[in-house]
């Protein structure tokens, strides 16, 4: 065990590296480390050390009378090694120093490592009985892992001692000898021993508890048979046997009832006992009320023994003349700790249940916090770093991370140093830094001893402590290998510290917590994820169009997106196309596929499609995506479940007020009329998209200037609570309204319509209508005669001076003159040309003929054909859309 390396670098260069500031990770073993963190917070000096003295330190005779035979075994084992055997009470006071040889003994007594001084960490550093008690388990340090310089000499290990029925650390254990006399069976030679002395504590329980039960016994009658109804079955003997131990761990009460099956009553009795040899306990007896004389208890156990908690329970079988009075017998704090790991189980199983409801990390947060006060703690608050608030990968959490304050709860309103929201770094000498770093929990009995965790602010923390916070328990949350943040337990009101079973119970939760938390939190990443891919496909800014004042929202579903999405298209001839749809289903998937459809349309309005041809290609191309390109599972099965979708179409044109609408299972459209009535237009019906094989129909109706056409997404109108007559009767009452701008019957909907938490995605668009007055148009019937070519230059000259857009006359006779003379000579039926005066000039020529005219670059030995190429320079855009009768080639040149 001795380290050969200490004196000529290693740890000689490890200590004054660390007493510099630098980080010694990689070079001192983690508890070592911890320790000397520990011994730098509380202020100590290697070369300067203040050691208290204290007589007449004792243990007490119960642990005395345990511990003596084990430590004489022990001497006489290590006798001819020298090693000293020193016992430490529970504070690190040393109470007895066995063996070694005079030499060691010497230079002990010379460093104070004798009876009656202090080996706390906090008065002399790292060493075998401090740092077990910090540790709060089994140590060894050789050489220069001590703190101090002048325990470097020595090796030691050592292991805490705990009263095995309260889990409470009675005692420390240490075995110390020269360095160079260090062996490595020196750490199991302790824990055993430690063992042992712990075996003889409850082997002295178990003889108590068995001399009270024959006290008892000797006190009470032999029991008679009792009749049938007296029998109790298993879950009678269960709860009998629960109220039992509460009212054994009470001291002021004497008497419970407790309801049993069949409709019948118990009456539990607590009163004192005394052993032969003086000893005192308390006994619960049952009777079942209605009878007699006392319940006769059946179930089939061995003869009374002790239990793990120190309770005795006393079945007995019926009809043998055996005593059947007897529930528990025992001691009132044995009876305490049955009673608090019965409340612990129960603890951890509501944890279970309550932790991690929701896919929310902040929300999972105040759930941990919510179970623990005031069952388990008096003021719980969770810490957690921003990037895992906002679903990012937890970087590394070291002693200086910065927290946010996420959860808090406390069961009075005691001063707080940080509250919900507040951001922070907690300071290295901190318990919750601590913990950090070292990805265990620790635990601080008495909060009024502990330097380090007043480091972070003495001051207002001084107001904490005077207010009655007393212990403490600060656990990181790990999962996954990553340290998510950490979590504090304080008590305050409850008198008790907190002990070892309450840190186990402790890091549980924290466990528990941290998983549904990384839980909350990849989910957390996924769901901005999809979200951030559907905002990124959805309308970005409202189009340059007059057809429509166009007002819109979307809002994700509170568990997931979705693939709804809305558009506002603007098409030639001032008009505007108005979308909406919805993708079935939710994540990526749905997000990816409504992008896909999203495109599409745009494509397709782009062609200039009437809308029942625009939502055939559409639903051609839902139905290809269906068959040819479904999700790549593992195993290689296609589980994506179709795709599906529901799509609304709606042309305005602002000059004829005419407005086309068409329909894929999608839910109907409401027009609000400008006088303030609302109707839902009577579409006809068509199936989803992809599933093919119904034509879509349209229907045409003319809007009045100032109405607003409301389209949405079912996600609105219905859910799993409401059907969609009972929403669409809503939106209707909600829609009667006169004069209300676009955005306020956006608000206006959404404020009345949507739950707190929507289950599915919400898109809707409101549109208030306008109208390309006569003022803003001219148009001309034109004969099929080359001669009108002439008079339409002079017809679109003239109008242009009237409009004041002179600067656009030349180019806009140019185009109108070749649009004409083509209809004219390629064409037939009536030709019409007509100028639109909106966001740009618009030149239209319509002819009867179906046959679209194709851009064409002219060789230099032709004669024609540069018409259209001309008409392309010279505009902005220009196209072709087809009408029932025929055809409009068009033109947009910018305004001046």
């Amino acid at each position: 065990m001795s380290v050969a390396w200490d004196d000529i670098g290693g740890l000689v260069d490890a200590h004054e590296r660390f007493l510099r500031g630098a980080r010694v990770d990689s070079d001192v073993r983690d508890p070592v480390l911890a320790s000397w963190k520990r011994c730098r917070s509380a202020g100590l000096e290697p070369d300067r050390l203040s050691i208290r003295y204290e007589a007449d330190v004792m243990l007490d005779e119960r642990f005395m009378l345990a511990a003596e035979p084990v430590l004489g075994q022990l001497a006489g084992s290590l006798a001819d090694l020298g090693t000293t055997i020193a016992l430490c009470d529970g504070h690190g006071r040393m109470v007895q120093r066995l063996g070694g040889g005079r030499v060691l003994l010497d230079q002990l007594d010379a460093v104070s490592f004798a009876p009656g001084f202090d080996a706390s960490e906090q008065a002399v550093g790292t060493n075998g009985v401090g740092t077990a008690l910090a540790e709060r388990g089994p140590v060894q340090v050789v050489g220069r892992e001590h703190f101090a310089d002048c325990l470097q000499p020595f090796a030691c290990v050592g292991a805490p001692i705990r009263d095995p029925l309260s889990g409470r650390i009675e005692a420390v254990l240490d075995l110390t000898c020269l360095r160079d006399h260090g062996d490595p069976i020196m750490l199991r030679l302790v824990r055993e021993a430690a063992q042992a002395i712990e075996g003889r504590l409850l082997d002295q329980a178990t003889q108590r508890e068995r001399a009270l039960l024959a006290a008892y016994r000797r006190a009470t009658h032999e029991a008679r048979p009792e009749p049938d109804g007296a029998r109790l079955g298993r879950i009678d003997l269960a709860l009998l046997r629960e109220k039992a131990e509460a009212l054994l761990a009470s001291p002021h009460r004497t008497l419970d009832e407790v309801n049993l099956t069949g409709g019948r009553t118990a009456a539990l009795l607590r009163r004192p006992v005394v052993g032969a040899a003086g000893e005192t306990g308390v006994v619960v007896e049952a009777r079942v009320l209605g009878h007699p004389r006392p319940v006769t208890l059946t179930p089939p156990t061995p003869p009374p023994t002790a239990t793990a908690a120190g309770v005795i329970a006393t079945p007995v079988d019926t009809g043998d003349g055996a005593d059947g009075r007897l529930v528990l017998v025992g001691e009132p704090g044995v009876g305490r700790l049955a009673l608090l790991a019965r409340r612990r189980l129960e603890l951890l199983h509501e944890a279970g249940a309550r932790i991690g409801a929701t896919l929310d990390v902040t929300r999972t947060a105040e759930e941990l916090a919510e179970v623990v006060v005031p069952r388990f703690a008096d003021f719980a608050a969770v810490d957690l770093p921003d990037a895992v608030l906002n679903g990012e990968e937890p970087a590394s959490l070291g002693a200086d991370a910065l927290l946010r304050r996420v959860a808090l709860r406390s069961r009075n309103d005691e001063p707080r140093l940080y509250h919900v929201g507040d951001g922070f770094a907690y300071v290295g000498s901190t318990p919750q830094a601590r913990s950090l770093e070292s990805g265990r929990a620790v635990l601080e009995p008495v909060l009024s001893e502990a330097g380090g965790w007043f480091a972070q602010d003495p001051v207002r923390l001084e107001r904490v402590l005077a207010a009655g916070t007393h212990s403490l328990i600060t656990v990181p949350l790990r999962a996954r290998g990553a340290t998510l943040g950490v979590v504090s337990f304080y008590r305050c009101g409850n008198p008790a510290p907190f002990e070892d079973d309450d840190l186990s119970l402790a890091q549980e939760l924290g466990g528990r917590a941290a998983m549904c938390i990384d839980n909350a939190r990849r989910y957390t990443r996924e769901h901005n994820t999809a979200l951030a891919l559907q905002r990124s496909l959805l309308p970005r800014g409202r189009p340059e169009q007059r057809a429509v004042e166009a007002a819109y929202r979307y809002l994700p579903a509170q568990a997931d997106v979705g693939g709804d999405w809305f558009d506002v298209i603007p098409l030639s001839g001032a008009r505007v196309a108005l979308v909406v749809g919805d993708v079935v289903g939710h994540g990526l998937h749905a997000a990816a596929t409504m992008g896909r459809l999203r495109t599409a349309v745009h494509n397709f309005c782009s062609l200039d499609l009437p809308p029942d041809d625009l939502l055939t290609h559409l639903d051609d191309l839902v139905g290809r995506l269906d068959r040819g390109e479904g999700w790549a599972v593992e195993g290689g099965a296609d589980e994506s479940g179709g795709i599906g979708a529901t799509c609304l179409i709606a042309v305005y044109d602002p000059v004829s007020r005419s407005c086309t609408l068409t329909r894929a299972g999608h839910p109907l459209p409401a027009v609000v009329h400008p006088d303030g009535s609302v109707d839902f237009v009577d579409l006809p019906s068509a199936p989803p998209l992809g599933l093919g094989g119904m034509p879509f129909e349209t229907a045409e109706l003319e809007l009045a200037e100032g109405s607003q056409l409301v389209l949405y997404t079912d996600g609105l109108v219905e859910d799993r609570h409401q059907d969609i007559d009972t929403g669409l009767d809503r939106l209707r009452e909600v829609l009667t309204h006169v004069g209300r701008a676009p955005e306020d019957t956006c608000e206006a909907v959404l404020d009345a319509l949507l739950p707190a938490r929507p289950s599915d995605d919400v898109a809707l668009l409101v549109a208030r209508t306008h109208v390309l007055g006569p003022d803003r148009v001219a148009q001309w019937d034109l004969p099929s005669d080359p001669a009108v070519v002439s008079r339409s230059r002079a017809a679109v000259t003239e109008q242009l001076a009237a409009w004041g857009l002179d600067d656009l006359a030349f180019t806009t006779e140019l185009v109108a003159s070749e649009l004409v003379t083509n209809a004219i000579r390629h064409a037939t039926g009536p030709v019409q040309l007509r100028l639109l005066r909106d966001r740009a000039l618009i030149c239209e020529v319509s002819d009867g003929s179906g046959t679209s005219p194709r851009l064409r670059r002219a060789r230099t030995e032709d004669e024609g054909g540069r018409g259209l190429f001309l008409v392309a320079q010279l505009t902005e855009r220009w196209g072709t859309r087809y009408t029932p009768h025929g055809k409009v080639i068009w033109a947009e040149q910018p305004l001046p």
